[in-house]
């Protein structure tokens, strides 16, 4: 898709990097391992600030950890998570970045497990996106059953910065639930495509 939408989704505004990411990316299902991994660091590295704050070093991000590669982060010694602290352009957080260490790991563990990231995490929502019809931005809930198993389960695994409502943010972004609002031109056209 090359033409943005209008964004009837109020957290899209004005800005040209969210609207793109409202209108390409967000609530758009992912099954790819690599994709899935980019999204669980990210969210995770979104903790306690604002998403446009992650959508705007992304870029950075993607340079700083080889691209999501979770086999090479999975590998990442305490020079290279120290020299991650000393570069400006992602959040230089030591426990997020230290988690992404770990989450890589553990990622590996699941895909050891269940032959695939995507094949554990689909599970949850039965392999297909639930599509809620919220009319406001306040009925989108922060968390729900679904995020906080999801989020128990991740933890006993291993994994940090996996609350449930990091979770259900994940959740919204890969689009395990489709989260448009009822009035968004979005809304319908990922649940028609994923029917």
């Amino acid at each position: 898709m090359n033409k943005i939408l209008s964004a009837p989704c109020p957290w899209a505004g004005q800005d040209p990097l969210y609207q793109r990411y409202h209108d390409e990316e967000w609530g758009v299902p992912v099954h790819d391992d690599r994709r899935l991994f980019e999204f669980l660091l990210l969210e995770g590295a979104q903790a306690g600030l604002s998403w446009s704050t992650i959508l705007n070093k992304r870029e950075n991000y993607r340079r700083a950890f080889d691209e999501f590669d979770y086999e090479k982060v999975a590998r990442y010694s305490r020079r290279k998570t120290d020299a991650l602290l000393a570069f400006d352009g992602i959040v230089r957080n030591r426990l997020k970045i230290e988690s992404a260490v770990t989450n890589a790991a553990a990622f590996i563990g699941i895909r050891g497990e269940f032959g695939s990231f995507s094949d554990f995490l689909w599970k949850y929502v039965d392999g297909r996106p639930v599509t809620n019809m919220f009319r406001t931005m306040d009925q989108v809930p922060a968390t729900t059953e679904v995020s906080d198993s999801l989020s128990r389960d991740l933890k006993k695994r291993g994994f940090k910065f996996t609350g449930s409502t990091i979770m259900y943010a994940f959740m919204q972004a890969v689009g395990m639930v489709n989260d448009h609002l009822a009035t968004c031109p979005r809304q319908g056209e990922i649940a028609r495509a994923t029917r």
